[in-house]
């Protein structure tokens, strides 16, 4: 009798945390009500987008024009009220900065068209005007290599590519449908994906190898122009060059969508010459750091007001629109959410702390750079002083469309927490609650360290089509979503920063148990 009291008492302890974590939760109707109305009558939003898009322009990292958004939203955080506003450094940046002067590019022979492109970041300028005849680059082995040795200086050519156009009968912007939402809470979780199968390791191992001879080959041969098929609709895909400051300049490179990529390929497949005419005018200059601007409504309460709830979204942005969509948008939700909670003169008992990262297209820079600083030794995994005061993260970078729920994370503890935290928005859409991840921004670089950090269920709208384009501009947001997610991000805010206890992490697994895939990309990438 006494050993099983004793196990059911342990069994008690060993939960006792997620007891606690599931307290109830007691929301403040009343400052819902404020937020609503607050929220739906301003007229910030324009404003805030006018300023990331049209006035700072690109904002690819390590650019003047990444400095510029950063000084804008360091002033409106300052106009806004809140306090300890600051530029700060988050990590080196070794591809250095990088900015497009000048790009021109069109078919001249058999007849004269201009092509709607975009240079690749990090590659260099053309000697001037460069008219030269245009080279397929038709390569399948390491055999074909050699019919192009002694054949390529001063041309411009196009890359092997066996990208094709496929038909698409879906709308161009969509919404969630109910159905669609009610498969999404209904998901299992567990990772999504997993290992790729041996064989295509190899495959991808033997084209990685013939590309770096293809480069090998460009570079030997003196090549003046690369073309790469980039982008559909003819509208041509933003990307960047792997590299290094202070190393040689990289051959220029162009990206140009399928369809002018497609017309000179069937030309030269007829035996028709293409000739082109094409001038790229770059800046390269050292840029030796990755920046965040942060700031914050200082908490209120003794005991808690160290504790920080943190919102944000990263901006910086790919260099051939504005990176409106992406991620202008969450920059946005997260400026006027703050200014919401500030407008309401809120006083949380937590601080409530906005960063927007820098980096994040080249790895999540930023962020990562934030958890390293604050957080977690990424070699050691050893806590920071700050990791104790880490009550939550909430994050945006899925385009414009507006909430209609929150992925979990896998972190089930939060599951009747968030659901509590949605009601009072059930009215506006938002409702959807699934225990799956998403990946590929900045709230991973807080998860892989053991910390809760959340995105948003989002309608797509045509993120898939518009993000790391040239259209990826002003015209790309819906501003009545913007406001609905910024209303949604304060009150989750507010919600985190007045409970009772921090919001709880998942549960520490060892890695011998975790799933191949789980958990994100590596802590420190």
């Amino acid at each position: 009798m006494k050993l099983q009291k004793f196990r059911t008492g342990l069994i008690l302890l060993l939960f006792l945390p997620y007891v606690l974590y599931a307290q109830s939760e007691k929301l403040d109707l009343a400052m819902v009500y404020k937020i609503k109305q607050e929220g739906s009558r301003s007229n910030s939003i324009e404003e805030f987008a006018y300023g990331l898009t049209d006035f700072a322009g690109p904002r690819l990292t390590g650019s003047t024009g990444s400095a510029r958004g950063n000084e804008w939203a360091k002033k409106k955080m300052e106009e806004i009220g809140l306090q300890n506003v600051r530029i700060e450094e988050a990590r080196d940046f070794t591809r250095g900065g990088w900015d497009n002067l000048k790009t021109y590019a069109a078919m001249v022979e058999p007849y004269y068209v201009n092509f709607a492109c975009n240079p690749v970041a990090w590659t260099g300028s053309t000697n001037g005007l460069v008219r030269s005849e245009v080279v397929l680059l038709n390569v399948q082995n390491e055999a074909d290599l050699e019919k192009f040795k002694g054949k390529l200086a001063g041309k411009i050519v196009l890359m092997p590519s066996t990208t094709t156009y496929e038909m698409s009968f879906n709308p161009l912007a969509t919404r969630y449908t109910d159905e669609q939402l009610k498969e999404l809470s209904m998901a299992a979780g567990g990772p999504q994906g997993g290992r790729r199968p041996q064989g295509d390791i190899a495959q991808l191992r033997a084209q990685r190898e013939l590309q770096n001879k293809i480069q090998e080959l460009i570079k030997n041969e003196g090549v003046a122009v690369i073309i790469n098929n980039a982008g559909t609709f003819n509208v041509p895909r933003s990307n960047g060059a792997n590299y290094r400051w202070g190393d040689p300049e990289p051959t220029p490179q162009l990206n140009i969508p399928i369809e002018a990529y497609g017309r000179m390929v069937r030309l030269i497949n007829h035996n028709v010459p293409v000739v082109m005419e094409v001038e790229i005018k770059n800046r390269f200059f050292e840029s030796p750091k990755i920046y965040n601007v942060i700031g914050e409504i200082p908490g209120t309460d003794k005991l808690l007001k160290d504790e920080v709830v943190l919102i944000g979204a990263h901006i910086d942005s790919w260099h051939g629109g504005t990176g409106a969509a992406d991620n202008a948008s969450g920059c946005i939700v997260m400026l006027e959410a703050m200014r919401i909670l500030k407008a309401l003169n809120a006083q949380p008992r937590r601080t409530i702390r906005i960063a927007l990262w820098g980096g994040e297209e080249q790895g999540l820079n930023g962020s990562r750079g934030y958890v390293e600083k604050y957080l977690m030794d990424p070699q050691t995994r050893a806590k920071k002083p700050d990791w104790n005061k880490f009550a939550g993260y909430f994050n945006m970078d899925n385009g414009s469309g507006k909430y209609r729920g929150i992925y979990l994370q896998s972190n089930e503890l939060l599951r009747s927490v968030f659901e509590e935290w949605l009601k009072p928005f059930a009215d506006m859409g938002c409702s959807t609650i699934t225990i799956r991840n998403t990946s590929g921004t900045d709230h991973l670089s807080f998860d892989s360290a053991g910390l809760p950090a959340f995105q948003f269920i989002q309608d797509p709208l045509e993120y898939g089509r518009g993000y790391h384009t040239v259209m990826d501009t002003y015209e790309r947001l819906v501003f009545s979503d913007l406001r609905h997610n910024a209303i949604i991000t304060a009150a989750f805010a507010w919600f985190a920063a007045q409970r009772d206890v921090k919001l709880p992490g998942k549960p520490e697994m060892p890695q011998s148990q975790r799933a191949p895939g789980a958990g994100g990309p590596p802590f420190g990438f």
